[in-house]
């Protein structure tokens, strides 16, 4: 949200414009298309008007012109994450290699990391094919290292991707002076860096992705809120929706839904944005192909550098809410927007007094094992796609083109990767994942701090990933 959002409007009441920069710098105001307002029949019908959901659609009917697809919406197209996220189209998956590798073999792992790869470039040319300037820099992604225990964790990182193949090209280990050369980071001991990743203006992306949806002959239905989910049809506040097919496509927003609340944990991501910067500053920061930024600490912070010359950044440190709670004032946490203000500055101390002109966050969705899921069940026509973990802009696209190849009957090798067909097991009910999870938050910032004093891995991190079965 925009820092005239801070007064403490309520989403319902405020403009689209209100709820993120992305939303904010779109160039005009959003326009809300007309809801449901009678029962509806199609062949395919989709929850949710996200990345999951339009690329679906976008896929859905470019592999068959004839399909009638109907999409609802329970406010509007990019809402949601889609509308908020920190912009970085990456290869990143929620689930290491290392992880694959162990459960499905070394062959899966390499499919995966190939598929996520491909699909940076994927959004790329898809966007560039329907006309949809949403600002995409393929930069690649910068990791800094500013203590000896995330030099350690880099130098772990980059030896293990070796012992599964990942060469140089794919992810490198930076010394100091490599590392600065892209990100003028304080106290840079190094960095690891990926090719993988773009930066992207999101909200560019969801709202021209929408538009290209409708030009091929998808409905979408805004200010639908479903409620329930069922073999053939999607019961809404307007109207049931009757289909062959129904694509649940709700990330965070999934716990709405009814008896899904413990699917998906919605564990809230926030950011901040800075007024534009000059020159000179650029100049001492870098990030002259617009990389995306982190550093390897244990609590994730995020940035990019804008195609207008700010710094978006986020990171985690918003508490869980209990039952799966997602409300409008959730978004702002004066005491977390504070805190990545203060990170940002920590990381950047050529920021200090620097103006922050938005403020905004949402929910995203966490699955109990941390591994991202494709499902469609053909004898119910019950699909399904999500559990992103934050990492979901380009995963949505590999999950869009996936769900499409089931539905039409496709044997692609996207059909055969790892994720497709997983299920994770359940969250555990109230109050122990909401002990569990705002633990892990408290672990997390914990070992953070311990780090940066004593330089030594923090053990805890470690013990607690063990704890979560990630």
């Amino acid at each position: 949200m925009s820092a005239r959002t801070s007064r403490g409007s309520r989403q319902d009441e405020a403009r689209p414009e209100d709820l993120s920069f992305w939303l904010d710098s779109l160039g005009a105001p959003v326009a809300r298309r007309e809801p449901l307002d009678r029962d509806e029949s199609c062949d395919v019908a989709i929850v949710g008007a996200g990345f999951t959901g339009l690329w679906t659609a976008y896929y859905l009917l470019r592999g068959d012109p004839s399909l009638r697809v109907a999409v609802v919406e329970s406010e509007f197209a990019g809402f949601g994450a889609s509308g908020r996220n920190g912009g970085w189209c990456s290869a990143l998956f929620a689930a290491s290699d290392s992880r694959i590798s162990r459960s499905f073999g070394l062959g899966a792992a390499h499919a995966m990391r190939a598929a996520m790869n491909d699909s940076v470039d994927e959004v790329g040319r898809v966007a560039a094919l329907e006309g949809i300037d949403c600002h995409f820099a393929k930069g690649g992604t910068v990791h800094a290292v500013r203590n000896a225990a995330q030099l350690a964790r880099a130098v772990a990182e980059v030896e293990q991707a070796r012992s599964l193949g990942v060469g140089p090209g794919d992810l490198a280990l930076l010394g100091p002076d490599e590392a600065r050369e892209r990100f003028g980071a304080d106290g840079l001991l190094g960095a690891t860096y990926t090719p993988h990743c773009a930066a992207i203006h999101p909200a560019r992306l969801v709202r021209g992705l929408a538009s290209s949806v409708e030009r091929l002959g998808a409905r979408i239905y805004e200010g639908t809120p479903a409620r329930a989910i069922a073999p053939g049809r999607v019961e809404t506040d307007h109207g049931t929706v009757r289909a062959d097919v129904v694509v649940r496509a709700t990330e965070g927003y999934t716990a709405r839904l009814r008896g899904a609340r413990r699917d998906v944990a919605p564990v809230y991501s926030l950011m901040i944005a800075t007024e534009p910067l000059s020159d000179s500053t650029w100049s001492e920061i870098g990030l002259a192909r617009r990389e995306t930024f982190a550093d390897h600490r244990h609590l994730v912070v995020y940035g990019q550098r804008t195609a207008d010359g700010r710094i978006a950044f986020g990171g985690r440190g918003a508490p869980y809410h209990f039952a799966s709670a997602i409300r409008p004032s959730h978004d702002r946490v004066p005491r977390v927007h504070d805190m990545l203000a203060e990170a940002l500055v920590e990381l950047l101390p050529t920021l200090a007094g620097i103006g922050i002109t938005h403020r905004w966050g949402g929910p995203l969705g966490i699955p109990r094992d941390w591994f991202s899921s494709v499902c469609f069940d053909r004898s119910s026509g019950l699909a399904s796609a999500g559990g992103y973990v934050g990492d979901g802009v380009s995963t949505t696209n590999l999950a869009g083109r996936t769900v499409a190849d089931l539905v039409l009957r496709v044997d692609s090798p996207l059909t055969r990767l790892p994720w497709v067909g997983h299920r994770s097991r359940r969250w555990e009910p109230e109050p122990l994942r909401y002990l569990g999870v705002n633990a892990g938050l408290a672990v997390m910032t914990s070992a953070d701090r311990a780090e940066e004093r004593t330089g030594r891995p923090a053990r805890r991190a470690a013990w607690f990933e063990r704890v979560m079965g990630v």
